[in-house]
C-alpha cells in the first residue's frame, strides 16, 4: 500500500511552510552541507522556476539553526544546531524595475527589512552600498558570528531591461555598486551565495570578486535544483500510484535538464502535472520572453541546428549587455541543455540539445508562429500534417506542404528579412514537425539551405533531404538520399523506411518537388 498523497508545493518557496504544512519536499540539505564544507563564495545559474529560491531559503533556515524544519532530513544529525549565524537575504525575484530610482527603492526596502529583522542600527542615508557594508559589519559585531549573505535572482533587474541596452547598463552599474561591497567585507562573512538565470562576467558585474566559485556546470551540483528520477519514484510515489500518468511519458515530456551530471526535471512542470494530471508545457507557458523569439529571428538561426549546437565553456558563460551569444542565451534560459561534455586538448567543449519534448515542441511552435504570416493558418496546416502522419499518407503530406508554401504572400517575403534567408524554407518545414513533438534527428550540413532529417513515428522511419534549386526541380534531393544510402543506419529492425526528397525554389518561393520512395520491408530488414 503506497503512502498517502500530500499537498503539492506549487509556487511555494518557503521551507518552513512546506515542512510545517505537510507538503511534498525533496531534501536538498546534503547539497547545502557540501557547499558550506567546501567553500565560502558561490554562484549558481539555473533557468527560471527551478527551485533556486527554495534552496536559498533552505540555506537561511540552516544557518539560523531552525532544527525542527530539518527533522528526518540529511542535515539533522550532521549540523551544529547550537550556533546561529546572522543572515542577510536580498531577492529581486518579484516585480519589474525600469529605472535607477526603482532599483534604489527596492534595494533600500531590502536593506531596511534586514536591518529590522536583525535588530541593527546601522544606516547611512542615501548611500545604499555604504549601508549594506555597515549592516554586515554590525551584524557580525552584534552576534559574534560571521554573516551569511544570500542574493536571489541577482540579475533580474538587468534581464528585465535587456532589450534596452541603455537601461540594462544602468541597472548593471547599480547592482555592481552593491555587489562590490562583498569583496571588502570578507573578514565578516561566513558564506555568500548568489543565484540567477544568466551568468554575467565577473569583470562587468562583480568588480574584483574573483573568488566567486561558479558551480553552474559542476558535475556534483547538477541536481542541486530540480527533481531527479529517484526523487520522482520515491518522494512522489503516491502520485505515480494513482496510475493515470505513464512513467515513460513523464520522462519524455519533462526530464533531461543536465549540467554535466545527473539529469533533472523542472519542479514546476512536475508539480503542475501531478496537480492537473495532463501533459502540457507548464514551464514554457509561464513566460517565454518575446526577446528570445525576436533574437532568434533577427539572427536568422537555422532551426534544425538548435538541437545540436556545439560551444566551449568560455562562450557558454559569456553574457553581457550588448553581447549575448545565441548558445549562451539558449542554455542559460533553459531552452538548451548539455548533451555531452568533452575535454579536448585541455579545453572543455559542450554539445547542446533540447532538454525534453516540452521545450522542443513549444519553442518550435512559437517560432513557427513568428516565422509565418498567418499563425492561425499555420496551425491549420499543422493539424492537417498530423492527420497525414497518422494515416501515413505521404502524398497527402506533400500536397499540404506545397499548399502551405504557396499560401505565403509575396509581401511577406518582401517585408520580412527572415523570409529572404536561404534556410527559411527548411527551418519552417522542420518547425512544423518539431512542433508536433515528434522524434526527430538532424545531421548538421555545411550549407544552411540543406539538411538531412530523420523522423520516427508509429514504427516507421522517414528520411528527408532538402535541396534549394533554381526554377526547375531535378530530382537531386531523392537521388542524394539513395546515392549516399542515408537509410543504411536504420535498416535491420524491419521498420518501413520512406525516402523523401524535397526541393525548394528560392526564386519561385515554392516547394517544387516532393518525391517519395518507400523501401521494401524485406529490404529494410536485411
Amino acid at each position: 500500500m503506497s503512502p498517502p498523497r500530500k499537498k503539492l508545493p506549487i509556487g511555494i518557496q518557503n521551507l518552513r511552510e512546506i515542512r510545517e504544512e505537510g507538503y511534498y519536499y525533496v531534501d536538498k540539505s546534503e547539497f547545502a552541507l557540501r557547499l558550506i564544507d567546501q567553500g565560502k563564495y558561490y554562484f549558481l545559474s539555473r533557468p527560471r522556476r527551478f527551485g533556486k529560491s527554495l534552496f536559498l531559503d533552505t540555506l537561511k533556515e540552516l544557518f539560523e539553526a531552525n532544527q525542527p524544519l530539518f527533522d528526518g532530513l540529511y542535515a539533522e544529525e550532521r549540523w551544529d544546531w547550537s550556533v546561529q549565524y546572522p543572515v542577510i537575504r536580498i531577492s529581486f525575484g518579484s516585480g519589474v524595475l525600469k529605472t535607477k530610482e526603482d532599483l534604489n527603492k527596492r534595494l533600500k526596502d531590502h536593506l531596511l527589512q534586514n536591518k529590522e529583522r536583525l535588530g541593527l542600527d546601522a544606516w547611512i542615508e542615501d548611500d545604499l552600498s555604504g549601508t549594506f557594508s555597515a549592516l554586515i559589519r554590525e551584524a557580525a559585531g552584534l552576534s559574534g558570528q560571521q554573516v551569511v549573505v544570500l542574493i536571489d535572482e541577482y540579475d533580474k533587474p538587468i534581464l528585465d531591461n535587456i532589450e534596452d541596452a541603455e537601461r540594462a547598463t544602468v541597472m548593471r552599474e547599480g547592482l555592481k555598486d552593491l555587489y562590490s561591497v562583498l569583496k571588502d567585507a570578507d573578514p565578516h562573512l561566513k558564506f555568500v551565495f548568489l543565484t540567477g538565470v544568466s551568468k554575467f562576467s565577473k569583470v562587468s558585474l562583480f568588480s574584483g570578486l574573483n573568488n566567486l566559485n561558479d558551480i553552474t556546470v559542476d558535475r556534483e551540483y547538477s541536481a542541486l535544483c530540480g527533481y531527479t528520477d529517484a526523487d520522482i519514484d520515491s518522494v512522489f510515489a503516491p502520485e505515480l500510484a494513482v496510475g493515470d500518468l505513464d512513467r515513460e511519458q513523464i520522462r519524455e515530456w519533462y526530464n533531461g535538464y543536465n549540467w554535466t551530471g545527473q539529469a533533472v526535471y523542472n519542479p514546476f512542470d512536475l508539480l503542475l502535472l501531478f496537480n492537473k494530471r495532463e501533459f502540457r508545457p507548464y514551464w514554457y507557458e509561464t513566460g517565454t520572453p518575446t526577446f528570445l523569439i525576436k533574437l532568434l529571428s533577427q539572427r536568422q538561426v537555422f532551426l534544425p541546428e538548435l538541437s545540436h549546437l556545439q560551444t566551449d565553456a568560455a562562450l557558454l558563460g559569456t553574457f553581457d549587455v550588448g553581447n549575448i551569444p545565441t548558445e549562451a542565451l539558449m542554455f542559460q534560459a533553459g531552452y538548451l541543455t548539455i548533451a555531452e561534455e568533452v575535454n579536448r586538448f585541455g579545453k572543455y567543449l559542450y554539445r547542446l540539445r533540447y532538454p525534453n519534448r516540452e521545450v522542443q515542441q513549444s519553442l518550435n511552435d512559437s517560432l513557427l508562429r513568428d516565422w509565418t504570416p498567418k499563425p492561425n493558418e499555420s496551425l491549420h496546416f499543422q493539424s492537417r500534417l498530423g492527420d497525414c502522419l497518422l494515416a501515413n499518407d505521404l502524398e497527402g503530406m506533400g500536397a499540404h506542404m506545397k499548399a502551405f508554401y504557396a499560401s505565403l504572400p509575396n509581401e511577406w517575403f518582401t517585408n520580412n528579412p527572415i523570409a529572404q534567408y536561404e534556410g527559411y524554407y527548411a527551418s519552417v518545414f522542420y518547425a512544423f514537425f518539431a512542433s508536433l513533438g515528434l522524434e526527430i534527428t538532424v545531421e548538421a550540413s555545411s550549407n544552411p539551405g540543406r539538411l538531412d532529417m530523420m523522423m520516427r513515428f508509429q514504427g516507421q522511419v522517414y528520411i528527408f533531404e532538402f535541396k534549394l534549386v533554381g526554377d526547375q526541380a531535378d530530382g537531386s534531393a531523392l537521388r542524394q538520399i539513395k546515392e549516399k544510402d542515408y537509410a543504411a543506419p536504420y535498416r535491420g529492425k524491419g521498420e518501413p523506411i520512406h525516402l523523401i526528397g524535397i526541393e525548394f525554389s528560392k526564386t519561385k518561393r515554392a516547394l517544387l518537388n516532393w518525391q517519395v520512395e518507400t523501401e521494401p520491408t524485406n529490404h529494410a530488414a536485411n
